[in-house]
Parts: structure tokens; sequence; C-alpha cells
């Protein structure tokens, strides 16, 4: 089967810049990788028939005998040696895409692991902001040890499994990879049993407990996150902590509905206070009530707007509103002399 043309493989032009080629390769590597499409023949041969044209095309040697010359400036057997690690030529490419950063990144401080924290608040608090303290249950790095997993005096060993590389290759059909070793986890090093420290067992970490005192603004909402920089987990080898998300829950209220940062309530009005009109009260979400008037004639269904009386808004100034709902209350039962009263006023109504 003849060869495709390599600026076809990788879908770009033939006066296509460096980075253009870059990114393009990129792409194809993302969606053909071994590790992303494992058992799929098909997608393993796009994969090497793309690392080969790059191999070529990001070389600007290469790339000009393949301009003048064609596939035939290679022998017509391709470019790329079928057994050479791939991360020595692509490493900053897999590195980017895959997360490892291929032998750059080897023995380098890790960023502890994020945590997150569920608060629960009610709709009163999102009117006027709070200041809990939290109690974050964590990892934090051995006072014993300060984190190395090792007992005083001890020296760490190289690992075994990966030579104190930190890194072992796996073959994938023709091709090497480098990966993180499982055994020590990339750092390298083991620390024997009988060098462990006794208050961590060898893992550089024990639990602990430490006490947060966060911020929660006003006009925060269910799946507002906060972010408190340096409150999560430790980080490896030196690494800074991770970080402390607090994922906000606003507890339903019995009084209002929120729709955005406006406020929804009901109001009972009598009938005849509906009919004539009449003062209300209108209850807010940080206690009290807010004195209405209702004209006359007011509809059951109709709203009364309460400005800036909602909730405030999150990232700017202001609040939104409240909106009051009225419920006419019909009575149910009536007393000897109301309903004359009632009755005389339908007659009348009728013989007008």
């Amino acid at each position: 089967m003849a060869k495709r043309d390599y600026y076809e493989v990788l879908g770009v032009g033939r006066d296509a810049g460096a980075a253009e080629i870059k990114k393009a390769f990129r792409a194809l590597a993302m969606q053909y990788h071994p590790d992303r499409n494992p058992g799929n023949a098909e997608a393993e041969d796009k994969f090497k028939e793309a690392a080969e044209a790059y191999e070529v095309l990001g070389d600007d040697e290469k790339r000009g005998r393949f301009d003048r010359f064609g596939h035939a400036a290679f022998g017509g057997a391709g470019a790329a040696a079928s057994n050479e690690d791939l991360f020595s030529h692509f490493g900053d490419i897999f590195g980017d895409l895959f997360g490892g950063g291929g032998r750059r990144n080897r023995n380098r401080p890790a960023k502890g692991q994020d945590l997150r924290y569920d608060l629960r608040v009610t709709l009163a608090d999102t009117i006027q902001g709070l200041r809990p303290e939290l109690v974050i249950p964590r990892e934090a790095a051995c006072g014993t040890c300060q984190g190395s997993g090792q007992r005083a005096g001890a020296k760490p060993a190289g690992c075994g499994q990966c030579g104190g590389s930190g890194q072992v290759s796996r073959q994938q059909g023709p091709f090497m990879f480098a990966m993180t070793c499982p055994h020590c986890q990339g750092s390298g090093r083991v620390v024997p049993d009988a060098d462990r420290c006794s208050t961590c067992h060898g893992s550089g970490k024990t639990r602990t407990e430490r006490r947060v005192t966060i911020r929660v603004p006003p006009g925060v909402d269910s799946g507002t996150r906060i972010r408190v920089t340096g409150e999560g987990g430790p980080g490896d080898r030196g690494g800074p902590n991770g970080d402390l998300y607090v994922v906000i829950e606003v507890q339903p209220d019995e009084r209002f509905e929120r729709e955005g940062d406006d406020l929804h309530c009901s109001i009972d009005v009598d009938v005849l206070d509906a009919i004539l009109g009449a003062d209300a009260k209108v209850p807010l979400v940080e206690g009290g009530d807010e004195i209405v008037r209702l004209p006359a004639g007011v509809q059951p269904g109709e709203r009364v707007r309460l400005r800036a009386k909602g909730v405030p808004h999150l990232h700017g100034g202001g609040r939104g509103d409240l909106y009051a709902h009225v419920k006419v209350k019909i009575p149910t039962k009536l007393s000897r002399s109301d309903r004359e009263q009632l009755e005389k006023l339908r007659d009348a109504r009728l013989a007008g």
C-alpha cells in the first residue's frame, strides 16, 4: 500500500509553519494514542502514521529532504525507527497531552490534593454573608520525619523497579512509552521497612484536622464554589499544598423561593381588604416586615414588587427584588350578622 503524503497525514499545507505542524500532530496524538484506544489496531496504525509524519516534518533537515525527494529520500521505508523511545522525540508534546511531562518532570515537587467541603447555609446567610470556622480533616506532612517517611538518621534507598529514575518503560506495539514508576510514585527512592518513620509508617503524612475561617460573601447560591488557596492536602517532595474548595448549598426556605437574585413570597389578604384596599405586611428574609399599600380591587395572583429587597448581587453592587404574590382569603364560616350584611350588599348590587 502506497504511503500517504506526510502533509496529508497531518492535514496541513506545504507552507505550514513549525507551530502549525506541531499543533496538528498534537490533535492527532490526542485522538489516536494507544492508551486512549486500547485494542484498536486502526487507531494504533493512525498514531504510528502521524508520529512518522511529525518525525519528518518537525525536523527542518528531514523536511527539506522530503520536500525535494518525497518518500524516496528515506529509502521508501519511512523515517521513524520502529523501536525508538517516542519521549526522546516528542516528550514535550506527550507531557502536555497526558500529564506525565516525560523525563523532564522526574522528581519534581508535586502539588497536594485539592479538597472539597460542602457547606450548608440559610437563605438569610446569602443576604448578610458570614464567616464560618470550618474543621477540615486532611493529611499533613508528618511532624516526626518532616514528610520524608524515614526514621532519623536513615538514608533512602534507590527504587529497585525503576533504578532511581522515577520512570519505567512500557512496550506498546513497536513503540516504547515512559510512565511514572508505580512502586516509588516517581520519586526514584523507597524507604525500607526497617527505616520507616514509626509515626507515619513511611507515608510521610498523618491524618489531622485544621480549623479554617473563610468568608462567604453575600449573594452566594447553591453550587457556588469558594477557593481557599493552600488549605488542601500537603504536597509531595516539598511541593505546595493543594487548595480547599468550599461548595455552597442553600437550604430551602418555607417562606421564600429564589429565582436568580429575586425572591418570591405569598401574602394572605382578607377578601374585604382586597375589595376595599388596605395595608399589608410583607416578610423580609433578614427579619421583620415591610408595610405595603394594596390598591382597592387587587386581584388574586397579583404581585407587589419591593425593589432591592432580594438577594445581593454576588459580583456587583445592588440587590435583586422581592415579589409578594397576593392570595385572597375567602372565609369558610360567617357570623349571622356578617352574612346578613353581605346579602344586603348583594341584593343592592343586583337591584342596581
